[in-house]
C-alpha cells in the first residue's frame, strides 16, 4: 500500500517472486472511468474507489488460502478494512518515503496514467497504519532490492505466516 510512485508495483512483483505466490496489479482493476478521471488530473472520490476495491477484494478472496500479493494504494483505513474482511491473513506493507522522492519517481516514469499533480491529494488522503491493523511501514529510500528485503522480513516476521 502507499501513494502512487512509492514502488508498489516494483516491490510487489519482487515480493511475490520471493514468496512464490501470484501477483496482481491494483491499477488493472480500475474501471476505465477511474483511469480517465486520474489521467485528466482529477482525484478519485470514495464513490469512485468502491467498485475498484470490490474488484480487488474478489481477487483477494480467490487467493485467501494460497496467498498472493496485490499492489493497491489502500490509502484509508476503511479501504483496508474492506480488503481485510475478505481474507483474514491480509498483511499491509505501507511503502513510505519523502514526497520529493516520490514526486521525482512519478515524473520520471513513462506510460502511467497517474500525473504528479495528484500526489498531493493522495498524501492528504493517506491514513497510516493504525494500531490493530496487520502490517508494517517499509521505507523506500534504498534500492528496490533493499526495500524488497525489508518488506520480505516484515512479512516473514508476521505471526500468521508459516515457512
Amino acid at each position: 500500500m502507499g501513494v502512487s510512485g512509492s514502488g508498489k508495483t516494483t516491490i510487489g512483483q519482487a515480493l511475490a517472486r520471493q514468496l512464490g505466490v501470484p501477483y496482481a496489479e491494483g491499477d488493472d482493476f480500475h474501471p476505465p472511468a477511474n483511469v480517465a478521471k486520474m489521467s485528466a488530473g482529477t482525484p478519485l472520490t470514495d464513490e469512485d474507489r468502491w467498485p475498484w476495491l470490490d474488484a480487488i477484494s474478489g481477487w483477494l478472496s480467490t487467493h485467501r488460502d494460497s496467498g498472493g500479493v496485490v499492489a493497491c494504494s489502500a490509502l484509508k483505513r476503511e479501504y483496508r478494512d474492506k480488503l481485510a474482511s475478505v481474507a483474514r491473513h491480509v498483511f499491509f506493507l505501507h511503502l513510505h518515503g519523502a514526497p520529493r522522492l516520490i514526486a521525482d519517481r512519478i515524473s520520471s516514469r513513462r506510460g502511467h496514467f497517474m500525473p504528479v499533480e495528484l500526489l498531493r491529494s493522495q498524501i492528504e488522503a493517506l491514513e497510516s497504519l493504525a494500531p490493530g491493523e496487520r502490517g508494517a511501514r517499509v521505507p523506500i529510500d534504498g534500492t528496490p532490492a533493499e526495500t524488497t528485503a525489508l518488506a520480505l522480513a516484515a512479512v516473514r516476521s508476521a505471526d500468521h505466516f508459516e515457512y
